[in-house]
């Protein structure tokens, strides 16, 4: 892939894989771009193309027809149906962890269990494929603050239930094992000790061997203000967070990251693509709640924001097993994403088709982009197609500025019962008021090797 006439094919259709074609885009050795299916804003940058994202066979058939060069996989489901894999069976160049490797993601229970296997801090759990067994565990316990996982895929943020009391966790149990509400996802389920503190997700790009951080994002994933209301797929993501030890990605690298990578590749999958960890960081200390293998949305967007590389070289080099620290350059600022969904949204049914005004004064702002996630265009009017619809991303010198812009920016959108929160990058409580994380932090004094501290 040396050349400067690549044709790149991106799979999947919301904001993140917008944010994902608009930094391609900025490469001199792309000529031209493709999503599959993509949405109404990546067919500004590109050619949308009318495949689903998880029909495997067709985007092989399409890639070959089309000389891609290379193909970027945006969504989980296509991973766990094993596209990388049905790619380079052909001889194609395709960015992400294969089958095998995507089970950290597409299987709750293999995570886990690799966790254990690996030393990798995650909280206590136990796994169930049957209904009885897992009710019986669920009244052993001393109480009811308890986490309920399926294994595999969920949708729209869907598959963990978070619980107060031991019946909630027994509701979820009969929702995902007994009424099958997210399907086969849950005939596994994960039982897991439920911890508190600030969530951040952490991104390292990896070429199997040799893994590199980005940037340490948050992301707000309730519906409403001061998180309240149910889980949703991404409400909101800012970065880097303000209150990190300097130490920070190197601890989380060397201790979490690069552990992970060693322990693929030790058992006979070696991970290349992009790896999401899930943190939470507990009085215990880092806690990792779940691993993607893949880009997070809205996390994404902040992330594409910041990153001064030319991510079509380093995708490169994490094929060519040549990864290294001083390609991937971040900049410096903070950038915050705000997402626009639906009313009603995350209820299973929303309206649709709603007409969005403003996006032409919105997009002329400096250092504010908007990327689309459930738009189309119907008798050339905007209107909204999914219960995520948009999300403005701004970067500035700081966290505030970053948020002011963001903000001034997506006051100037409509729809008909827009919503989006109003507390984004505000209701975290700091990391630096849990004495054991910043103790843990501190104590460790390896030499920092990366680009930036944090």
């Amino acid at each position: 892939m040396k050349s400067n006439q690549l044709n790149v094919l991106i799979l999947g259709y919301g904001s993140r894989e917008h944010a994902l074609g608009w930094k391609i885009a900025q490469s001199p050795r792309v000529s031209h771009l493709f999503f599959a299916p993509g949405n109404a804003g990546t067919a500004e940058i590109g050619t949308n193309v009318p495949i689903s994202d998880e029909d495997v066979e067709g985007l092989v058939r399409f890639a070959l027809e089309t000389q891609i060069d290379l193909t970027v996989v945006g969504t989980n489901d296509p991973l766990a149906l094993g596209v990388v894999d049905a790619f380079q069976a052909v001889g194609l160049a395709i960015f992400g962890p294969n089958q095998q490797a995507a089970r950290l993601e597409s299987s709750k229970a293999f995570a886990k269990g690799f966790m254990s296997r690996h030393s990798i801090p995650t909280p206590r759990y136990q796994t169930f494929t049957a209904y009885d067994e897992a009710v019986a565990f669920i009244d052993e316990q001393e109480n009811g603050r308890l986490v309920v996982k399926i294994s595999g895929l969920g949708k729209m943020g869907m598959g963990v239930t978070v619980c107060d009391t031991k019946d909630e966790a027994k509701i979820a149990l009969h929702d995902y094992m007994i009424k099958q509400t997210l399907g086969e996802s849950g005939q596994t389920v994960i039982i897991e000790e439920r911890m508190n503190g600030p969530e951040l997700s952490i991104f390292g790009l990896s070429d199997g061997k040799t893994v590199v951080p980005l940037t340490p994002v948050r992301d707000h994933k309730r519906i409403f203000d001061n998180d309240m209301g149910p889980n949703t797929g991404g409400m909101g993501a800012f970065g880097p967070p303000e209150d990190l030890p300097s130490h920070f990605l190197q601890y989380v690298t060397e201790t979490i990251l690069q552990p992970t990578i060693n322990g693929m590749a030790a058992e006979g999958h070696p991970y290349v693509g992009v790896l999401f960890v899930g943190l939470m960081q507990t009085a215990l200390g880092l806690q990792v709640l779940e691993y993607n293998c893949r880009f997070g949305n809205p996390e994404a967007l902040v992330l594409m924001s910041l990153l001064e590389s030319d991510l079509v070289d380093v995708m490169t080099a994490c094929l060519e097993g040549t990864l290294s620290s001083d390609q991937v350059k971040i900049g410096l600022g903070a950038a915050t994403a705000i997402v626009a969904s639906s009313p009603q949204y995350p209820a299973e049914v929303f309206p649709l088709g709603l007409a969005i005004s403003g996006i032409e004064a919105d997009i002329s702002l400096p250092h504010v982009e908007l990327f689309h996630h459930g738009t189309a265009v119907k008798n050339n009017q905007l209107v909204t197609a999914r219960g995520r619809v948009f999300a403005v991303t701004a970067v500035g010198a700081t966290l505030q500025h970053s948020l002011e812009q963001a903000y001034a920016a997506i006051e100037k959108i409509h729809f008909e019962g827009m919503h989006y929160r109003k507390d984004i990058g505000q209701s975290i409580p700091l990391a630096s008021q849990n004495v054991a994380v910043v103790k843990e932090m501190m104590e460790y004094e390896r030499p920092f090797s990366f680009n930036r501290l944090y």
